[in-house]
């Protein structure tokens, strides 16, 4: 799609057809999906069909033909076969830690009884996460056609914010999402969007060519598709909290949604910034780390009444399907209010034995993830506190200085006023990007449009600052609602993401289109290269070339070019060349390749410059 404006326009023209004229909407929606699915099909019987043909037909001219061109009748079937290779794709079940058979009994019946009343499919098996969310995760076999395995994920957190009652309403939403609520072609449609885009992610990781070709369609169609089921899928949610209502009833299901808004934005702005904060005092990570989650989302904030405030004035957007809390509790008929943290949460009234443990490994999982740069941060903390007092205790400083006393002050001291640090240092420092994003920040946090340009410097300084700083100036527009200003916003990342992906592209393969230059390696790095090659064996020569990307926040890319000896005996030569990739260290990335039937391109690189190894 053109732009992130023709995507909403579209989405406009829709909801106005999908309320006029609801059928023929519903039929566009029904023939787009149908199209994604005839063009995989459709590929899929074309390949063969034409082999099939093929022999037929050269059975009828004449079977001596037949043997003379079997060769040629392969190409089709080895086509086919690589495209079905590209679109068999496993679709994993949800990542947590699935609940065995006669584990957590009391949350098992209360999921089966939420089931049977929302009228959803059975289950194939409940997972608990650590994230605050619930999910209904389906998964598809062969894109759907031979059905769907229903799978019921749930957040540990979730279960700790709500009580026993809410917890159910939020349930029986998701079950709501298996069918419950949306009616046969809506259900239909909902599964469609999950599986096209699991398909979609899926393929982008593939290598192969047929994977990106069909990623190359899918790039096209997905945006349309998206689009023209925007409003069905937006319709969906309110489905699914209607079947939430009937389930349990209105106010429980508007009350879990005020919860569960706010308990996101606890965590976000309150734990989350808290745990950071105490790896300058606390050399290792916190042990129950869950269990002080739990406490604080019971706890009631100060900020509760004012983040609430600010919920039910966020405007509704295109980017998300979910409709605003505001648009949420409308339709349940529910008044926004505060609502009180629960006496006995969810989690302890479903899990029982279960949550000591939950809480447990949860919290081993996560230290164990951080703990190493933990205590690495922990201890650069404790440098910086040093550094940060000595820059204090000074009565002038360098332009270096007072970026670095601006910094260090903001990070150790997240609650002090450091805007006339950071002007002083912008002041000091014209040419600190640094300086200028963080000053752009604090500017438009306080909704001074000064701050805009300030963040344009610094995309301008440093080319790596553009995509936070873009973020920064997206959120400031949509807080002020200047709705230009945030297409802006949206159509230059959507450039930045489009140069990204064609470097990353860039980045794995090599043609005859591509610009090589001299590797402009130091000696040292070289010396390193010429003793991975000797480990290896069998490498009779080596060249290293730089490959032109326009990607100027990117590393360099270098490709190596390698000759073998006694090729015609190597039968593992993809093996030869994965140990030569992994064995090198280069200052960026690279892509290691041998003439084979890239004689032309690896004539270039040996244009290049001499060989590296074997001269």
């Amino acid at each position: 799609m053109a732009s992130a404006e023709a995507y909403r326009e579209l989405i406009e023209r829709l909801e106005v057809e999908a309320r006029e004229s609801p059928g023929r909407y519903k039929a566009k929606v029904a023939l787009f999906a149908a199209f994604g699915f005839l063009v995989l099909g459709g590929a899929l019987l074309l390949s063969l069909g034409l082999s099939v043909g093929l022999v037929i037909g050269l059975i009828l001219i004449s079977p001596v033909l037949l043997l003379k061109l079997a060769k040629l009748i392969w190409i089709p079937i080895a086509f086919g076969w690589l495209m079905l290779r590209a679109l068999w794709v496993k679709f994993p079940p949800p990542e947590g830690y699935r609940l065995a058979d006669g584990e957590a009994p009391v949350l098992r019946a209360e999921v089966e009884r939420l089931r049977e009343a929302a009228g959803a499919p059975k289950l194939d098996g409940i997972y608990i996460d650590p994230d605050l969310n619930a999910a209904a995760a389906t998964v598809p076999r062969l894109l759907g056609l031979f059905g769907h395995r229903h799978y019921l994920l749930l957040g540990l957190p979730l279960m700790q914010l709500l009580d026993r009652e809410q917890f159910a309403a939020v349930v029986a939403h998701e079950f709501g999402h298996f069918g419950g609520g949306h009616g046969r072609f809506g259900g239909w449609i909902y599964h469609v969007r999950l599986s096209w885009y699991r398909l979609l992610d899926a393929l982008s990781a593939q290598r192969s060519w047929t994977g990106r070709l069909f990623v190359r369609f899918f790039n096209w169609y997905a945006p349309y598709f998206n689009a023209y089921s925007f409003v069905m899928a937006r319709g969906n949610e309110y489905q699914a909290d209607a079947v939430a209502a009937r389930v349990t009833s209105p106010q429980t299901i508007g009350h879990a949604l005020i919860r569960t808004n706010l308990g996101s934005e606890r965590l976000s702005q309150d734990f989350w910034p808290g745990v950071r904060n105490a790896l300058k005092s606390q050399p290792q990570p916190p042990a129950l780390l869950f269990r002080e989650m739990a406490s604080n989302l019971r706890q009631p904030a100060a900020e509760d009444d004012l983040r609430l405030q600010r919920a039910l004035g966020q405007k509704p957007d295109f980017d998300d399907t979910h409709p605003t809390l505001a648009q949420r509790l409308a339709a349940l008929g529910v008044d926004a209010g505060a609502v009180a943290p629960p006496t006995v949460s969810a989690a302890e009234a479903l899990l029982g034995d279960l949550l000591p443990k939950l809480e447990h490994r949860f919290s081993e999982e996560w230290r164990g993830s951080v703990e190493s740069a933990w205590q690495e941060q922990h201890q650069q903390a404790q440098a910086d506190a040093e550094r940060l007092a000595v820059l204090q205790g000074q009565a002038s400083h360098t332009p270096e200085e007072a970026v670095e006393l601006a910094r260090l002050t903001e990070d150790l001291h997240p609650d002090a006023d450091v805007l006339p640090l950071y002007q002083d240092a912008v002041t000091r420092a014209p040419e600190s990007a640094v300086a200028h994003f963080r000053l752009g920040a604090l500017l438009l946090d306080r909704k001074d449009a000064s701050g805009v340009a300030h963040l344009r410097k610094a995309m301008e300084l440093d080319a790596e600052a553009a995509e936070a700083a873009l973020h920064q100036l997206g959120q400031y527009y949509y807080s002020v609602g200047d709705e230009d200003g945030r297409l802006g916003v949206i159509a230059e990342l959507e450039t930045l993401y489009g140069r990204r992906n064609l470097a990353a592209y860039e980045r794995t393969e090599i043609s005859t289109r591509d610009r090589f230059e001299a590797h402009g390696l130091s000696e040292e790095a070289l010396r390193e290269a010429r003793a991975v090659f000797d480990r290896v064996g069998k490498v009779r020569r080596a060249w290293i070339a730089r490959k032109h990307i326009d990607d100027p926040e990117g590393p360099p890319h270098f490709v190596v070019l390698v000759e073998w000896r006694w090729l015609k005996w190597m039968t593992n030569e993809q093996a030869m060349l994965d140990r030569v990739a992994e064995g090198l260290e280069l200052p960026g990335s690279l892509v290691v390749f041998s003439p084979g039937n890239q004689r032309g391109i690896a004539k270039r690189v040996r244009q290049t410059g001499a060989p590296v190894y074997g001269g």
